[in-house]
């Protein structure tokens, strides 16, 4: 096959392919042969006419065209391979040209290729693993949510007041902050996890049910809401219902109460277990999103515009189910925001994905340079953890629809997922390792034969004889032995530092 390939900076392999005369040539006689069959042809069946006389029928021009038809789908799968692309997602014929002189045709593929990472030096990323454990006051905190979970309200008529209860609807631009039927308290203190941001609650004092206010707030650029961070958003709040709260006493029969616990003790050593668990579980989250962020700063990634796109499209699919769960639709959500669906994709949907995308794609990356395995004993601890979460949250296995093949389906999607938990948490584990200087990778092939030959090789046993003989001289040579050994381990460090230095660190994927 004659072909001309270019890589792209768009991440594409633009391919030229010229047809070999033969090849077009059996081209056409199938393609001669598929229009007899399709057609009918007098004094002829189906299919049987002669070459000759389809050619008369149809003419040349028609048979031309279904034969390129035919060799697209004949030369793309054996492009890829003779040109050795490893595509991203399905090809597009850009051209159609014939040789210059002759009806052979030319074709010219565009082919989105796979995405590639080169990590640069990520080993010497570090950034500190800063845990600090939570204080008594999100114990009180907890303690003071769950008497409000249990506490009794009453509708007023009048201006909202700390400790109020309230109902109210949330309109803005962005989606995160588009709300129905939201319920908020106003307390004394701020709560570092208030939504939409600390302090928001407190915006609503001395409002009134029936009444409307166009709040404005400017997001931390580090805000975990991609869509919202470094933003200043104005979000249109129309007050519900206010009502007042009684809080139950906090006491051991409260205990019992929420959650059967024998008493108040119990409940705070529970509340307190789980506390420090969310807490965690919130600085990782920040913690492996800044160290993934810091090898960015030194990594290389290309990708084809089709796999951003394929990305967005994901995040947009995923806005469309968590507006389903909310009885809406993304076409009334467009209208909503004043958008459509094109401008949407392109300048709210493309920015989340590309984030996604690059970090996703580091992960892997590193997952496949730190050579992180997973194996049989512990994936199938985490398929067990997995089936009982979802019994946990109501699924039943045994009554999935579509008797064991639908059982089979949904194990092997609980085994994926598992796998992928598993290798992701491993991954994970294998960063702050790295970020935090204690993971020392292993020595290099050749670094451990070099630091093998430069280690005194154990002496020759010797008859007494000869060694008698050779006493004499040791004292004259021992000089000169140490100089040899000072020369050789020299010379083993030297060539080491050269592999070393002329070895590159290359990687596709």
């Amino acid at each position: 096959m004659k072909f001309e390939k270019t890589i792209q900076e768009d991440h594409q392999a633009q391919v030229v392919v010229e047809v070999e005369p033969d090849q077009l040539e059996a081209a056409r006689r199938r393609a001669a042969r598929k229009l007899a069959e399709r057609g009918k042809i007098p004094g002829f069946r189906p299919g049987k006419a002669p070459y000759e006389v389809i050619r008369r029928y149809y003419s040349d021009e028609a048979i031309y065209e279904q034969a390129v038809d035919l060799l697209v789908d004949d030369v793309y799968p054996a492009m890829l391979k003779e040109a050795e692309l490893n595509p991203a997602a399905a090809g597009t014929l850009e051209k159609l040209d014939k040789v210059d002189g002759t009806d052979l045709p030319k074709l010219t593929f565009k082919v989105p290729l796979m995405p590639e990472v080169d990590l640069g030096d990520y080993q010497s990323v570090r950034v500190p693993y800063e845990f600090t454990e939570p204080g008594k006051e999100k114990l009180e905190q907890a303690l003071e949510e769950l008497q409000q979970m249990y506490g009794t309200t009453e509708t007023v008529e009048r201006e909202i007041q700390e400790g109020d209860y309230i109902l109210l609807d949330m309109k803005s631009e962005k989606e995160a902050l588009t709300r129905t039927g939201f319920a908020t308290m106003v307390r004394k203190e701020n709560r570092e996890l208030e939504f939409p941001f600390v302090g928001f609650a407190r915006e609503l004092l001395g409002m009134k049910a029936g009444d409307s206010k166009t709040i404005s707030h400017e997001f931390a650029k580090d805000d975990t809401d991609e869509t919202l961070a470094g933003q200043t958003v104005d979000m249109e709040v129309t007050i519900k219902t206010v009502r007042s709260m009684t809080l139950p006493e906090l006491n051991d029969d409260f205990a019992k109460m929420v959650g059967q616990y024998e008493n108040l003790d119990a409940l705070k050593e529970a509340l307190t277990k789980d506390i420090e668990a969310r807490a965690h579980a919130e600085y990782d989250d920040g913690y492996y999103g800044q160290v993934v962020d810091k090898i960015k700063e030194g990594a290389t990634i290309k990708y084809a515009s089709q796999t951003l796109n394929h990305e967005a499209e994901h995040v947009v699919e995923d806005l469309r189910q968590r507006l389903a769960q909310q009885k809406l639709d993304l076409e009334t959500y467009y209208k909503m925001r004043d958008t459509d669906a094109t401008k949407f994709f392109e300048e709210e949907a493309k920015p989340v994905a590309k984030k996604r995308l690059e970090r996703s794609l580091i992960m892997d990356e590193i997952s496949r340079q730190e050579k992180i395995e997973v194996d049989n004993e512990a994936l199938d601890q985490e398929f067990n953890n997995t089936l009982v979460d979802l019994q946990m949250q109501g699924v039943d296995v045994n009554k999935i629809k579509g008797g064991k093949q639908g059982q089979q389906r949904v194990a092997e999607a609980v085994a994926m997922e598992s796998a992928n938990r598993l290798l992701t948490r491993r991954t994970l584990e294998r960063l702050k390792a790295i970020a935090t200087g204690e993971y020392k990778p292993e020595p290099k092939p050749e670094e451990a034969v070099a630091e093998v030959e430069s280690e005194p090789k154990p002496a020759k046993k010797e008859s007494a004889k000869t060694s008698e003989k050779k006493e004499a001289k040791s004292s004259t040579k021992s000089a000169g032995k140490s100089s040899k050994s000072s020369t050789s381990k020299k010379t083993s460090s030297a060539k080491t530092a050269g592999k070393s230095s002329a070895k590159k660190s290359t990687s596709k994927k």
